[in-house]
């Protein structure tokens, strides 16, 4: 068996074409623009490539887009005031803070100040605490991503084993909640897992985000389960590979997605319908 690559390249593109066709058909009838603010905090490379990215497909899509550039010693005082400017804006439907941020300044505090109907990257207690009651509103880009690269299978996944690898507030913990959402019987596996190999043998679905270059071994996965790697690790040899030894992987699984072009175009493209959604819905 060799598995079928899932192109989140190509299924990012078309939902953000999609987007762009509501955001067109609004001016048409004379609403405005959904419109996104993006703070960066600091000059990390990582950060201004990804925040970098976001802000070309705002445009492309006529997204209205502000930017905020601000120094590595802004004090959390100064982003905390900002981003009660922010919430204020009447022309601003989402806020989005990049991770991370310096030492000095909390990320729980930042994250709690965001209005929840303007937190499009779905961090806050107020919107995790919605998707963990099972009446979801804004949800977080990477699973809420995870989840379309899912459905663009065709595969039947209520009822399934899934296996998330990884138990971070941003992906682990709402991704699991976002298949137990779908009918999954779900596992979380973590640092302090006895037997990872085991946990990740039984899983029909297997979404792995931990951060750790192929920290999961292609003879471990089960025959014909979906794989889902949202890793993303350089290489002292600047090669990117994912989480998941994907060769051996792909031999075994039904469906697999590369690294790079993944699951990382779904976190953008749905960070867009997420603010195109709060535009609709909530303002």
């Amino acid at each position: 068996m060799t598995a079928r690559i899932i192109n989140g390249k190509t299924i990012a593109s078309r939902l953000t074409e999609a987007i762009a066709q509501k955001v067109n058909l609004r001016l048409k009838q004379a609403l405005r623009p959904p419109g996104l603010a993006v703070i960066l905090i600091g000059d990390d490379p990582a950060s201004q490539i990804y925040v970098s990215k976001k802000r070309k497909d705002c445009e492309q899509v006529g997204f209205h887009s502000v930017a905020y550039d601000l120094p590595e010693n802004t004090q959390e005082s100064e982003l905390l005031a900002l981003i009660s400017t922010l919430n204020a804006d009447p022309v601003i439907d989402g806020i989005l803070v990049q991770l991370p941020l310096p030492d000095h300044i909390s990320t729980e505090n930042i994250l709690e100040s965001i209005r929840p109907d303007k937190d499009v990257d779905g961090f806050h207690p107020y919107n995790i605490g919605r998707l963990v009651q099972r009446t979801p509103l804004l949800r977080p880009c990477t699973p809420k991503g995870v989840m379309t690269l899912l459905e663009s299978t065709g595969e039947a996944i209520r009822g399934k084993d899934a296996v998330i690898v990884g138990a971070s507030n941003i992906v682990g913990r709402p991704m699991t909640m976002e298949l137990l959402l779908a009918g999954c019987t779900t596992t979380t596996a973590h640092r302090f897992t006895d037997n990872l190999a085991r946990e990740v043998s039984r899983a029909d679905i297997l979404v792995v985000g931990a951060g750790k270059p192929k920290l999961v071994k292609g003879e471990w996965i089960k025959s014909g389960a979906i794989v889902i790697d949202i890793g993303i690790n350089r290489m002292p040899n600047g090669k990117l590979v994912g989480d998941i030894d994907f060769d051996t992987a792909r031999e075994r699984a039904s469906w697999i997605t590369p690294v790079p072009g993944g699951v990382g175009p779904m976190t953008v493209a749905t960070l867009l319908e997420n603010t195109l959604y709060a535009a609709e819905y909530l303002h």
